[in-house]
């Protein structure tokens, strides 16, 4: 990003203009286009019509196909009551009302008209040049930027939603400034997401907070204001706030960096638990009563998985690097080796259970989704886990009961009997008891809630010795599972 050049001489200032004076007072909005109709997009343009039957607002997207999904019964994205939220503003369910949400392929049509254009499209990690595996590839959000610019005839707000490098709001600027008709001018917003896979219809319902970041003029405030007076229309006004675009910008890293690190933390104290005989379980109770601390995300697990957490954590790791931060850095690469090890060593576990020696053995992996209520499987620790059986020559069986086939060999890099076999010995089952059918071991990967309900009695009656079970704390209940005949083995707990 061309923003980058001042991230390596240090100079990160906001550049700040004069502060405003009196009251701003908010435009009224009508018109609003999001660009990118994926599960941030789409999801937030819905409940946004759905809260707001005044304004018109348009999701548009050039893939067709995805287009076409949001305008059927089967959405792309599964989220529990999108479809729903969606059906009320897309199909005019309204009594009295008249439709106010619609999906189109036309991008120009759809930007002139809109007073509001919030971009949220996709920036994935680098895969080669500069920064590859690190740095945020914003050049999608950069062509989009330019196309508006190219597009808009009257002035428009533009809004980042997309998690961004910190500094993009400049370079989004840049690009508006330097390729807009004469006349036409431009404020930029940073608006970034805060949706959890599962629950993210409530968390744009009831969001704890809405960050807008915004240039420090007169004319930036007054934007800032009339994006959030359409929030306001159904969150309280203190829970929308208001900051200059950089912060904006690094809290989106911060809140995840800071998320994941509570997860490795407790895994790290975990590890510790298994060498010294103490429990995870009885820590993180200790602990979480501290109201300081708190007993939220406190569970041994073997690790986080999910779209943002690497590849946000990753950005601020480029972001110190860039800024001669290397201790601070190292500080929060940390948290990443920590999430390796905890998967190395959960399987390195199962396999000294079985002298390390897994020729013949057959361990069954109930859940390959990221978590428990989605079908994502990116940066899911299944992978690794179910890789690192393979890798050792068990046999594998797999269940989920959202996630395709097809989508755990494509994870997995499996489409044939090729690499020593490995197709022969992985089976994807359409059951958990399927699944657990002759297997030596169990390892529950995700915590779906089905696998607590599981027929255990049935499933110990199939399984063949030593009837491992593996997994946490979240899902498992060991005194019951061993009063089955199972070896129960609890994520922070040393058995033996």
């Amino acid at each position: 990003m061309p923003f980058f050049r001042d991230y390596k001489n240090g100079d990160l200032r906001h550049k700040k203009g004069s502060a405003p004076t009196g009251s701003t007072t908010p435009k009224s909005v009508s018109y609003i286009c999001f660009i990118g109709a994926g599960y941030v997009g789409g999801s937030t343009a819905a409940v946004l019509a759905n809260q707001c039957p005044h304004i018109q607002v348009t999701v548009v997207d050039k893939n067709a196909e995805r287009t076409k999904a949001w305008q059927s019964e089967n959405l792309p994205v599964a989220e529990t009551g999108l479809l729903d939220i969606v059906k009320v503003p897309r199909d005019g369910l309204r009594p009295s009302q008249r439709k106010n949400l619609h999906f189109t392929t036309e991008v120009e049509e759809s930007i002139q008209q809109a007073e509001i254009i919030i971009v949220s499209v996709n920036t994935p990690t680098k895969a080669v040049g500069t920064g590859s595996g690190y740095l945020l590839d914003s050049s999608v959000l950069e062509d989009v930027v330019m196309c508006i610019a190219r597009s808009a005839r009257s002035n428009k707000i533009v809004v980042e939603k997309s998690t961004v490098p910190v500094g993009t709001g400049e370079t989004v600027r840049d690009i508006l400034r330097n390729n807009a008709h004469t006349g036409v001018k431009f404020e930029v917003l940073s608006n970034p997401e805060f949706l959890a896979e599962g629950t993210a219809v409530q968390n744009l319902l009831q969001p704890d907070r809405v960050l807008i970041g915004c240039l420090e003029t007169k004319s930036g405030f007054l934007a800032a204001e009339t994006f959030a007076s359409v929030y306001a229309t159904w969150i309280p006004r203190e829970r929308i706030i208001t900051m200059n675009l950089f912060s904006s910008e690094l809290s989106k890293l911060a809140a995840n960096a800071l998320l994941a690190q509570r997860i490795s933390s407790i895994n790290a104290l975990s590890i510790i638990c298994e060498a010294t005989g103490a429990d995870i379980q009885q820590v993180a109770k200790a602990v979480g009563s501290d109201s300081r601390i708190g007993p939220h995300m406190l569970r041994a697990s073997f690790g986080f998985g999910g779209s943002c957490f690497k590849k946000d954590i990753r950005s601020l790791v480029y972001l110190c690097k860039c800024l001669h931060l290397d201790d601070v850095a190292a500080y929060w690469e940390a948290i990443l080796n920590i999430n390796e090890k905890q998967k190395s060593r959960s399987v390195a576990r199962i396999v000294s259970r079985f002298n390390n020696n897994m020729n013949g053995k057959k361990i069954a992996i109930l859940g390959f989704a990221f978590k428990e209520n989605t079908g994502d499987t990116r940066e899911s620790c299944a992978i690794d886990l179910v890789k690192g059986f393979l890798h050792e020559g068990a046999s594998v069986s797999i269940y989920d009961p959202l996630v395709q086939e097809s989508q755990i060999r494509e994870d997995l890099g499996i489409d044939c009997a090729a690499d020593g076999g490995l197709d022969n010995r992985l089976t994807i089952c359409q059951s958990g008891e399927e699944a657990c059918t002759g297997a030596h071991g169990v390892l529950v990967a995700t915590n779906w809630d089905t696998f607590r309900s599981l027929d255990w009695d049935h499933v110990a009656r199939v399984m063949t010795y030593p009837r491992i079970v593996f997994g946490s704390s979240a899902c498992l209940d060991p005194n019951v599972l061993e009063s089955m005949g199972f070896t129960v083995e609890i994520i922070g707990k040393k058995v033996w």
